[in-house]
């Protein structure tokens, strides 16, 4: 992890202002609290910096602003392009929930004052839950937040961003675990969707996580999109599940994954909330044992069935 010197950050949001006050003069008023008043410009500014210097200190995250004006996104875009390399780009859009192809859809970027290329530092998921200790492998994706995370035996390894489906056609919310895999899919709603590293969770209704776009906001229909370098690491992460000879039929489960919440469709988009709360995203330990309480059972009688079936399979396999 690597840190974003003060002075940049200070210079990208003077930038940014001035492009700001010249469309609100010309009466475009950006949509957002976070943009200062002409009158607080340098106040707002010294305050910025000096949030910065203690986040330093504190080796704490802090969350600022990047602004593009309704009538001036090239220039703005012009500047976060100058200003930050492409891995500082991709971890930014990652935390805006967008990638590489659709930054050109963002309005208001919120920028840590650090960089972490990992995401762990910025993690709105729990390090540990001491209720998934006898997991060994389970993944969650929130509709509230448009995350998912990664978990081995209680611990966090991984999290990141992801655009689950829109409102019209929203992702089942649930337990379901992972079964078949496809280096590269095909979508069945429309054949021109190529789906690179595709893991169905759900053979019936055809869901699944993937590569594809990611915008901002959940607008796939029903499936979980991924970043690319996500959806390969799912993809080796993740078990698929066992058939019965012939394949007619389930002998073992996959990974356990569990969908939950809902997403505040037509609000403001909480992740844009960092900037006057970093821990606004967080999950609580509470809220997310509240998730896996109902379903932990289950999850360990799937779990003990596929060790039982793995340990058949490695006794009757011959030795090299």
């Amino acid at each position: 992890m690597f840190k974003l010197s003060p002075q940049k950050l200070v210079n990208l949001t003077l930038l940014v202002l001035t492009i700001s006050i010249a469309v609100q003069c010309e009466k475009d008023k950006v949509q957002t609290q976070d943009v200062p008043t002409k009158k607080n410009d340098s106040l707002a500014l010294v305050k910025k910096d000096s949030l910065i210097q203690d986040s330093i200190k504190k080796n704490t995250i802090v969350y600022q602003p990047f602004i593009f004006p309704k009538n001036k996104r090239d220039s703005a875009m012009a500047v976060f392009n100058d200003q930050f390399s492409k891995e500082e780009q991709t971890v930014i859009l990652s935390l805006n929930r967008l990638d590489l192809k659709n930054k050109w859809r963002a309005d208001t970027l919120m920028i840590p004052d650090k960089i972490d290329a990992t995401l762990m530092s910025y993690s709105p998921f729990p390090r540990t839950l001491d209720q998934l200790k006898e997991v060994s492998k389970i993944v969650f994706f929130s509709y509230p937040i448009q995350a998912y995370a990664l978990y081995e035996n209680g611990a966090l390894i991984k999290w990141g961003p992801t655009s689950m489906g829109h409102k019209t056609a929203q992702t089942k919310r649930g337990l379901m675990f992972t079964n078949w895999k496809k280096e590269l899919a095909i979508s069945t709603v429309d054949s021109d969707w190529k789906l690179p590293y595709n893991f169905n969770v759900h053979n019936t209704l055809g869901i699944g996580w993937h590569q594809y776009d990611l915008p901002g906001y959940p607008a796939s229909h029903s499936c979980l999109r991924l970043t690319m370098d996500d959806a390969k690491f799912l993809y080796k992460w993740a078990d698929q599940w066992i058939l019965n000879k012939g394949g007619a039929t389930v002998k073992a489960n996959g990974t356990p994954v569990i969908v939950f919440g809902d997403y505040q469709w037509g609000g403001k988009k909480p992740w844009k909330n960092l900037s006057n709360d970093a821990q606004s995203n967080n999950i609580s330990v509470e809220e997310m044992n509240a998730v896996i309480k109902p379903d932990l059972a289950k999850i360990l009688e799937e779990q003990a069935k596929r060790n039982t079936v793995v340990s058949a399979q490695n006794t009757t396999q011959p030795s090299a």
